[in-house]
Order: structure tokens, then sequence, then C-alpha cells
């Protein structure tokens, strides 16, 4: 195995370790880390999508043998995340990106502000969006911007008083559904011998992380999961934000 893979699939196995764990962030992680290497933008989203095939169904494997989902959340989820990363999709290139970005990092200092009220002891459970619609909304924006799914669904369910275990753990195995709607539609469009080396290291470090993953949501204590959740939304929100106000 040679460097490059290598680096491939340690970027995989950090960024599978965060988001199984905590819902949310490896495509984040895999696209920012993509793009500094100098991949272009397309290619980086198509590979990180790929990958996610694999690692999100390990990942929610994991989190079923640990019994962490609820499978009524799940059904909710995964029907309208699917519609939602389809959607968003095929209307990717009609879209303002910057508006919607904008919106983006707007909720998830929203979102982060309320899961640090959470770790305090306090909870809003006033603002309770349907899980169908926060299955729309970020199978949708996942699509779109290749890391909507769990900051925008788990972070939610999370702020407005879900528990993090079986919230994370039915946004995990949701978000596999979700991902191949997605790649599937990116398939139909980009030569995949221009990313499949990429997304094989990805997918060995992320397939060594998701086992790991699903074991560490079950024995971690409550509020540590909920403060690590959210300094990983406000750094993804602190992310939007500048990039925003630098182009």
């Amino acid at each position: 195995m040679d460097t490059e893979l290598l680096l491939f699939a340690a970027i995989g196995f950090a960024a599978q370790i965060i988001d199984g764990a905590l819902g949310m962030a490896f495509g984040v992680i895999c696209s920012s880390s993509l793009l500094a290497f100098g991949l272009p933008p397309a290619i980086a989203s198509a590979a990180v999508h790929a990958a996610e095939v694999v690692t999100t169904g390990l990942s929610g494997t994991s989190h079923l043998y640990h019994r962490n989902v609820d499978k009524r959340l799940f059904l909710k989820l995964v029907v309208t995340g699917v519609l939602g990363g389809i959607v968003g999709a095929y209307v990717l290139t009609g879209l303002p990106e910057q508006i919607v970005k904008g919106f983006v990092a707007l909720y998830l200092v929203g979102m982060a502000l309320l899961i640090f009220e959470r770790v305090r002891g306090r909870e809003h459970r006033r603002f309770q969006p349907p899980p169908q619609a926060l299955g729309a909304g970020g199978g949708f924006l996942d699509a779109i911007g290749g890391g909507g799914w769990g900051p925008i669904v788990a972070s939610s369910l999370i702020a407005t008083g879900g528990e993090p275990r079986r919230s994370i753990g039915s946004v995990n195995l949701a978000e596999f559904f979700v991902t191949v709607a997605i790649s599937v539609t990116f398939l139909l469009h980009l030569d995949f011998a221009q990313y499949g080396r990429i997304v094989l290291g990805l997918v060995i470090g992320g397939a060594l992380a998701a086992p790991l993953a699903g074991y560490l949501i079950r024995i971690m204590p409550q509020r540590l999961a909920l403060a690590l959740v959210a300094l990983v939304v406000a750094g993804q929100a602190a992310v939007s934000l500048y990039g925003l106000l630098a182009g």
C-alpha cells in the first residue's frame, strides 16, 4: 500500500470515528481534506459519497448490533431522506449556492447553541421539527453540499431533546440509504476511474473505524456526547461562515 493510499485511508479513518460516534462530519472532513489536496470539487464530492456507501453501511450495522437504533425514527428519516437526496442531486446545478450555504451555516450556529444549552441541563422542546421534514432537508442539503445529513438531522434531533445514542444510531443507519441514492446519480455523470483510488483509501480507513464508533457511543456518557456534538457542529458552522466571508 503506497503513501497516497495510506493518506486517504487515514482521512477516512479519522472522519469515520467522528461521524460514527457523533452522527456527523464524515463528508465535511473528507471533502475539505480532498479539496485541500487540490482535487476538483465534483471529484471530491463523488469520491466521498461513493466511499460513504460502504462506511455508512458498516456504521449503521454496528449501531444496529449495539442497539443504538430507534426503528420508528429510522423509518421516518429514511423515506424522506432518500427523496430529498434524489431531488437535491438533480437540481444541484440550478441552485443559488451561496444562499444555501448561508442558510446551513446559520442553522448550524443555532443548533450548536441549543446543544450547549442541553449540556448545561436546559432543554428546548418547543422547537421540534418532525423527523420527516429533517430527513427531506438533510438529504437535499447533503446532495448539494456533501455534508448536510449529519449536521442537520442529528444535531436537530439532539438539540430538541432526543437521546444522543438513539438519535445518532438512527441517523447513521438512515444515511446509508440516502448515500446510495445520491451516489447512483454521481455514477451516472462521472467516470469512476477518476476517483476510484481515492474511494478505495477512504473505504479502507472508514471500514476499520466504523465498528469501533458504534461501541464508543454506547459507552460514552451522555453529557460528554452532547458536548462533543456541540463542538463539532460549532466547528462546521465556523468553517461554513468563514468560507462565505472569504468568498
